[in-house]
């Protein structure tokens, strides 16, 4: 019950497990014991000791800095993890059956949960330096960039083609020499777009990263996020406006000087028998290309990967009886599935036992409630993202200039964080005393209707010539040009940026329901706000019964939804 989720827009369906649902219990139980780990934990940080943060505009290029520098390592993380993940699940079918289940789990629950839970934990680590908080920044970022890195690659290495996976076994590939030779450089193109993306929607968790408030203390590192947290507690605009140009210097930086070059580099990788789309270009990497000192440094790793090939390849040809292939074992299957059923029924058994003392069954109905509320907000609001978004995502599709020049401004939009709007919101809404239950729910979508466009803006473009041509001449127009034509072609497409526009409105919720704006606090009634006083409260039992809670209408939705909706688009729906 996954998707691929990366440049064109396009949806792959796992076709379901029935460890999906099985898994769930065992999880949260995991996630419970977590929670009442870090309230056994929590401890008074020493604030003293950590680093002063000042608004003024010459430390931006600084606090710049060490924000890219984290990002960039919770990147470097997910890469490792993406790849373990995929070979591993990808491999071993027995893995792959508990594996793709709870990193399905893991990515419903809200980014900002685990840090609320983990933060205790690596201050004890840590304790008495910044060490512990850095590494639960960096972990948060690490969980809004992981999951979707390893679905990518994991879905490409089981979609190599057929013909691919012949001439491996032609030429006698280890394990080791094909995911280097062939798996690795075919999902390459989408592992790079999904990067891209990653990179882009962790900026949204950079404020709450980089200034936690937990257990009622207030801890902040250097870097734009706790920078941007400072500027909202001051309340000057100013600054604000600072740090949004100094995020959009760093976005142009790192696209320009990382992105860009491994993108024109990995189009070499595609396969494809023909694109009538112009290949991507870098100035970087064709001053790398031109220059013969740096090509002799990237030649050593190059040499370590060709050297670990050669290393690594089979003792054994075709004809040995090693090369046979064994048929797996039902007994192990049997076994290992026993062993699972057993340990989901202990956590459920713990989990009812953990509700009951700790929260109580009243306040598990009462949370669920409130999840109910965020739910039909995350439903009407991505209905009127689609009605704005879905036509201007089609005509700058089929306009190829239009498309080339506003991806890139789509980009910055998504990596845009939507906080910095909620300083206007609370004075809209304090000026003409708002209901905060219906004003508070755009700053949910804020954020995240960037990805509906941009998977529009994918899909449009990628629709045949030789289809729009048909439509010109049979005379389409109005509706019906809408129902026959238009809208079956971005229809995948849309069901990509409408899952991704949803996961990201649930975890927008937890801060776009409970706004602060200085010394004033707007609250509305839902999940999101829910989590998010007790976050600040330290009520760690409480804070995993709304991370749980949440993970189940996340869960929810993907199979009784979206799920749907992509089974409409395999069957009807696209060309």
């Amino acid at each position: 019950m996954f998707y691929k989720r990366y440049f064109p827009g396009q949806v792959v369906a796992s076709g379901g497990n029935r460890w999906d649902w099985a898994l769930l219990p065992l999880v949260l139980a995991l996630l419970f014991a977590l929670a009442y780990g870090g309230s056994q934990m929590a401890r008074p940080y020493q604030l003293g000791q950590s680093m002063p943060i000042s608004l003024d505009p010459l430390l931006l290029p600084y606090y710049l800095l060490r924000t890219t520098l984290r990002m960039f390592l919770a990147l470097a993380a997910s890469l490792v993890f993406a790849c373990v993940f995929a070979a591993v699940a990808a491999k071993y079918r027995a893995a792959e059956r508990v594996m793709v289940p709870i990193l399905d789990i893991l990515q419903s629950i809200p980014i900002l949960g685990f840090l609320s839970i983990t933060v205790t934990g690596f201050i004890a680590l840590f304790p008495g330096n910044l060490l512990g908080v850095e590494c639960a920044a960096i972990f948060a970022i690490f969980t809004s960039q992981a999951w979707n890195m390893a679905f990518s690659l994991y879905q490409s290495l089981r979609t190599v083609p057929a013909e691919l996976r012949e001439a491996a076994q032609v030429f006698q590939l280890s394990g080791w020499q094909r995911f280097w030779r062939l798996e690795l450089p075919f999902a390459m193109p989408g592992l790079l777009w999904n990067m891209m993306m990653s990179m882009s929607g962790g900026w949204f968790f950079v404020v709450a990263s980089e200034a936690i408030s937990v257990s009622n203390q207030s801890i902040k590192l250097p870097g734009v996020g706790s920078y941007i947290a400072m500027a909202i507690e001051a309340r000057d605009l100013a600054a604000i406006g600072w740090a949004i140009g100094g995020m959009l210097v760093g976005i142009v930086l790192y696209d320009q000087l990382f992105f860009r070059p491994l993108i024109a580099w990995a189009d070499k990788f595609r396969f494809e028998e023909g694109s009538g789309d112009e290949a991507p270009r870098s100035w970087l990497l064709t001053w790398l290309r031109r220059t013969d000192r740096l090509q002799r440094v990237g030649l050593v790793f190059t040499r370590l990967i060709d050297w670990s090939v050669v290393r690594l390849r089979r003792d054994h040809d075709g004809t040995s009886i090693k090369a046979r292939p064994r048929p797996p074992n039902a007994t192990i299957e049997r076994v290992w599935d026993a062993t699972l059923a057993a340990a989901v029924l202990l956590a459920i058994v713990w989990l009812g036992r953990f509700i009951h003392t700790e929260v109580g069954w009243s306040e598990v109905a009462h949370v669920f409630v409130l999840g109910f509320y965020t739910m039909v907000r995350v439903l009407v609001l991505i209905a009127l993202a689609a009605l704005v978004w879905v036509p201007v995502g089609v005509w700058i599709g089929m306009n190829p200039r239009w498309a080339g020049r506003l991806q890139g401004v789509a980009q910055f939009l998504a990596a845009f964080p939507a906080n910095l709007m909620f300083p206007v919101a609370v004075l809209f809404i304090v000026r003409w005393q708002l209901d905060p239950n219906v004003w508070l729910s755009p700053l949910m979508v804020l954020g995240t209707q960037w990805y509906l466009l941009f998977n529009v803006i994918a899909g449009a473009s990628s629709v045949p010539t030789e289809l729009r041509y048909a439509a010109g001449n049979l005379g389409l127009g109005g509706w019906l040009k809408w129902k026959r034509y238009l809208l079956p072609a971005v229809f995948p497409s849309f069901v990509t940026g409408a899952i991704t526009a949803s996961g990201g409105s649930w975890n927008a919720s937890i801060v776009a329901e409970y706004v602060t704006w200085g010394d004033t606090t707007l609250q509305a009634a839902g999940l999101g706000s829910y989590i998010a006083h007790m976050t600040a409260i330290g009520d760690f039992p409480r804070i995993a019964l709304g991370i749980g809670v949440m993970c189940v209408f996340v869960m929810g939705m993907n199979h009784f939804v979206w799920r749907k909706l992509y089974a409409l688009a395999e069957d009807r729906m696209h060309f």
